[in-house]
């Protein structure tokens, strides 16, 4: 399945640092799909155990916590419970030492042993509460002990005879994934070539009205009519395939939300995961930037989030993704935001192909459509298909980014089509796992060290 763990209670205005913190939710997502869908082989406890020993023990700092913890200094250093655990000696934990988190596993050993009411109420909940309130928000033990996972029917769409399985609202990621491959699918992208200019056109042209959607429409389905049927319908797309020209960019101010009612009937972590019994399972779950507020709630080694960044302040505003936010999206009580999560899984004849999904805020759309265009269209391998460069475009800003590595001639093609390109660095981390013939492979997307297990 495609989980979002992180549902959220809303706060309303205010400046203060703790108002970002709204309800955690992996903790109850987590469990509650191991009492779904657990084989009855691994309790809770067998599944927590080995965080539990990581957290009590140490891992080396290295790789991507190594480049991290430097960045996130700033946002860590202010609080004295954060720097107690990720500070030695005054300064971030550097290359080759170890981070030892005793409080984390401290809060593991209880949720193993008692479940997930041992976090959502109690001396760990209370402490969450407290951290949240002590800075100035409004997080209660009460919304801890009230939050309950939403289990919602995942969004289905077919491209060129692959069924497209992913995240439904309050994620937008589903929803404009199959949207947009509802618009590419009158293209021929192979024809055009993998990395060519007027694949890379028309791809650009395809996310831009999608991104326009996703700021008119998208919100809480439980608080918000969202035309899910309608934005994800062959005929609505073709409406907005028909408003592109394949020669020539579309300014954003001549992009707006369609209509899709006449066709309606009613910093981030990816892993994909896929055992030998077939089954597979695609996860995104975050704290919004990268550590959250920053803010360890003492005696938890819990990082508090700062997710109510992803609800709209008001209409028209941008969020810190660039993202523009509209009503269907604004801050409610017991309201979760909008996000751009897309966990996806692509069938065949019913058969596993592909399970993939990314972090990287406003580029997670595109990010797992470029994946899923490069296999589909472009017959690229699973390792091609996640490394290739990509571009971006989310409406506004009206910037066409594009990662290093795209040839000059191209971004010079691109820009005289009238293309704003910005060239800049990677973002995302597409770890994915591809099936067919038997065979099982996954691929690490090397913009963020990404890494591959095998087990039993």
């Amino acid at each position: 399945g495609a989980w979002d763990t992180d549902g959220l209670a809303g706060a309303d205005g205010g400046a203060a640092i703790g108002l970002p913190v709204g309800v955690p939710g992996s903790v109850r997502g987590l469990a509650e799909a191991h009492r779904l869908y657990g084989s009855g082989r691994f309790t809770l406890a067998d599944l927590i155990a080995p965080a539990r020993a990581l957290a009590r023990d140490g891992i080396p700092v290295e790789g991507g916590l190594a480049d991290s913890l430097p960045r996130a200094a700033d946002r860590l250093g202010r609080w004295p419970s954060s720097r107690a655990v990720f500070f030695r000696d005054g300064r971030p934990l550097q290359r080759g030492e170890t981070l030892v988190q005793p409080d984390l596993a401290a809060t593991l050993a209880a949720i193993a042993e008692h479940g997930p009411d041992a976090f959502h109420t109690g001396p760990i909940a209370e402490r969450i509460a407290a951290a949240a309130r002590r800075v100035g928000g409004v997080l209660t033990p009460a919304d801890l002990a009230a939050y309950r996972p939403a289990i919602r029917q995942p969004i289905r769409g077919t491209y060129r005879g692959y069924e497209i399985v992913s995240m439904p609202p309050p994620s937008s990621g589903g929803v404009h994934l199959i949207e947009i491959l509802n618009i590419l699918e009158g293209f021929d992208l192979a024809a055009m070539g993998a990395g060519s200019a007027q694949a890379l056109h028309i791809l650009a042209e395809a996310m831009k009205p999608a991104y326009a959607d996703r700021a008119t429409w998208l919100g809480d389905p439980s608080r918000s009519e969202v035309p899910v049927r309608g934005l994800t319908a062959k005929a609505y797309a073709a409406t907005l395939r028909a408003a592109i020209d394949p020669a020539r960019a579309r300014p954003a101010e001549a992009v707006k939300a369609g209509d899709p009612l006449p066709y309606e009937s009613d910093q981030t972590t990816h892993y994909s995961v896929v055992d030998r019994a077939g089954n597979a399972v695609s996860t995104t779950t975050t704290l919004n930037f990268s550590y959250g507020l920053g803010l360890v709630a003492e005696g938890t080694g819990v990082l508090l989030n700062n997710e109510m960044d992803d609800f709209s302040a008001k209409t028209g505003s941008v969020n810190a993704y660039g993202l523009v936010g509209g009503p269907a999206n604004a801050v409610a009580p017991g309201a979760r935001p909008l996000s751009s999560m897309t966990p996806a899984i692509v069938l065949k004849d019913g058969r596993l192909v592909l399970v993939t999904g990314s972090p990287g805020g406003s580029r997670i759309i595109s990010t797992v459509l470029q994946v899923i265009v490069n296999v589909i269209d472009f017959r690229m391998n699973l390792a091609e298909a996640v490394t290739a460069p990509r571009i971006h475009h989310q409406w506004r800003p009206d910037v066409l980014f594009a990662e290093d590595g795209l040839s000059p001639d191209t971004l010079a093609l691109l820009r005289a089509k009238g293309h704003a390109v910005r060239v800049g660095s990677s973002s995302g981390s597409a770890n994915s796992v591809m099936t067919g013939d038997g065979l099982v492979a996954g691929a690490a997307d090397t913009r963020q060290r990404g890494t591959l297990a095998e087990g039993e």
